[in-house]
């Protein structure tokens, strides 16, 4: 290279550099190109997280930016973006820049994500117009700014009530939605203050401000507000793909079964939205938890239960299969690594931190009567098990139990963690599953649990989820459904039932009244009558071979 040629590529690193869209519009084509964040990042090369502050203001830089600008210039293409409606400045111009450093106290004293919105939205707390979101909701962000309403628009706003109250039996047909655009982007809080949902007001006031009385209680900066759009996203996709097939059934759930990865990541990003946390879809990950071949597994021991009791009191007894409901599904709430794993040796557990752990576990002193925690092993020694597991035999362990002696831990792989990482991911599942079972729904039904199921067991090295590559959360994840399995029938054995097999994450069979033990239903939180069958002396095991799970 000759020194002008050194000049010249210097030269063009500090050119211009490309123009991006405002961060509003960026979010915007990508949603509506139906893109996550964590599909745009693996494109770039960057963390969902970073994407996510690129669509929050701030602004990539050198070749990464040329690459970004490339691939939203590529999306404005395809999906040209309407200006959006200048937001009425709440204050004078020249006080954005103590505005600007409201939202980095905010963001400093909550921990949680700032994000500026382009049209005001209703306050949760006040009901004025705010002009930021706060973990996931409208608010002020300065309390002085958070006040009540005038006298006179508060008397309104009861006066107001009081008239639409009465007119709740009559169809609400002469006043259209759309006169009153700002009623759609109040919170629930604020349409449940003056009519019933789906009402319109005939007052030309819709910013009314709900009663003081209905002012949700806590701290200024949180708001913990229930929000429904998860669900609802579910829902929406099962009508949608209803009206595709013409309502034809078995063609409609063919094709949801089909999309139930890309939709759950979908769902997955719309349950992080406002979240404190990013999740790091594809961190550095040890040997221990890659395949050893392609076809093969890796060295993680996930603890699954295959335990049926030797002997059984004398006599004959009717036995019980019992089917745990959404064994995975309530797995998803559990610890998890947040970040890449560390190593470390000669430390004592740290409950702050979650990953995978090489132990010696204990010898188990219990096994005519109820299954080993670590599962049915045939070799001894140390062994990496997973989080779920490790706290279940320091649990089992502890003096409340005393059932083993403490494993030893010789060496760990952790991350800073919290149990609820995808918790709202969880409950919008739960919450469209719930749905669907109260409408003898079936296609919901098997949509919601392909997602999770398939969510999880594709989220290690699976060519069918590309977006999040986390084995260390599908082995934790699959262990917390043995592990709750294993705590069940703990229960039953502590409740005086006798346990006689436990198989997989969903199937325990047991003998005695089972109903004082656990509710009956079709809830998480409940459990299903798989099957009765007679065991014991002269009497035909006529068990059959039931082990699996509802996956």
């Amino acid at each position: 290279m000759s020194d002008f040629d050194a000049i010249d590529a210097l030269l063009a690193d500090v050119g211009p550099q490309a123009e991006l869209p405002p961060p509003d519009v960026r979010r915007e084509l990508r949603e509506q190109a139906r893109l996550s964040k964590a599909q745009v990042a693996r494109a770039l090369g960057v963390s969902p997280g970073t994407v996510g502050a690129w669509e929050g203001g701030r602004d990539p830089s050198d070749e990464i930016r040329a690459k970004y600008a490339y691939l939203l210039d590529g999306l404005a293409a395809k999906f040209p973006t309407e200006p959006a409606p200048e937001a009425p400045p709440a204050e004078d111009e020249d006080e954005t820049g103590d505005e600007s450093e409201s939202e980095n106290e905010a963001r400093d004293e909550a921990g949680d994500e700032v994000e500026s919105l382009v049209a005001p939205e209703a306050c949760v707390l006040c009901g004025a117009p705010a002009t930021h979101r706060v973990a996931g909701f409208a608010q002020h962000l300065d309390p002085s700014d958070c006040r009540p309403a005038t006298a006179t628009g508060t008397q309104a706003a009861v006066t107001q009530a009081a008239v639409t109250q009465p007119a709740v039996t009559q169809p609400a047909v002469t006043q259209p939605a759309v006169t009153q655009p700002a009623v759609t982007q109040a919170t629930g809080m604020q349409a449940t203050g003056t009519q019933p949902a789906g009402m319109q007001s005939t007052s030309p006031a819709p910013e009314a401000t709900p009663h003081p009385a209905q002012r949700p209680r806590g701290p200024a900066k949180r708001a913990f507000q229930e929000q429904s759009g998860p669900a609802d996203l579910i829902g929406q996709t099962v009508q949608a793909a209803l009206a595709e097939h013409r309502g034809d059934v078995e063609a409609t759930l063919a094709a949801l079964l089909k999309r139930a990865i890309p939709d759950a990541m979908r769902l997955l990003d719309e349950t992080r939205k406002g979240a404190r946390y990013d999740i790091v879809a594809h961190p550095w990950i040890p040997d221990i938890l890659r395949k050893q071949t392609s076809k093969g597994a890796d060295r993680i021991w996930e603890a699954r239960p295959k335990w049926t009791r030797h002997e059984l009191p004398p006599g004959r007894h009717e036995v019980t299969a019992l089917d745990i409901n959404g064994a995975y599904l309530s797995a998803l709430k559990t610890h998890l690594p947040l970040g890449q794993l560390e190593h470390s040796a000669g430390f004592a557990h740290d409950r702050r931190r979650a990953g995978v752990h090489l132990i010696t576990p204990p010898a188990w002193e219990h096994e005519a009567v109820l299954p080993n925690p670590i599962g049915n092993r045939d070799e001894p020694g140390p062994l990496w098990v997973t989080e779920p597991t490790l706290r279940l035999l320091l649990r089992l362990s502890g003096p409340k139990h005393a059932l083993c002696e403490p494993p030893e831990i010789h060496e760990s792989y952790t991350s800073g963690a919290t149990e609820n990482l995808l918790e709202k991911f969880r409950v919008a599942l739960k919450e469209a599953r719930d749905t669907a079972i109260a409408a003898d729904d079936e296609v919901t039904l098997e949509y919601v649990k392909a997602m999770y199921s398939k969510f999880v067991s594709t989220m290690g090295e699976s060519n069918y989820n590309r977006e999040l590559y986390r084995p260390d959360w599908m082995h934790i994840i699959r262990s917390q459904a043995f592990s709750n399995l294993w705590m069940k029938a703990l229960k039953a054995h502590d409740e005086g039932l006798t346990v006689v097999r436990a198989m997989g994450t969903d199937e325990l069979h047991v003998i005695g009244d089972w109903h004082r033990v656990f509710p009956e239903g079709r809830g998480v939180t409940e459990v299903k009558m798989k099957d009765i069958y007679t065991a014991g002396v002269d009497a035909v095991d006529d068990t059959g071979d039931m082990s699996g799970e509802e996956e």
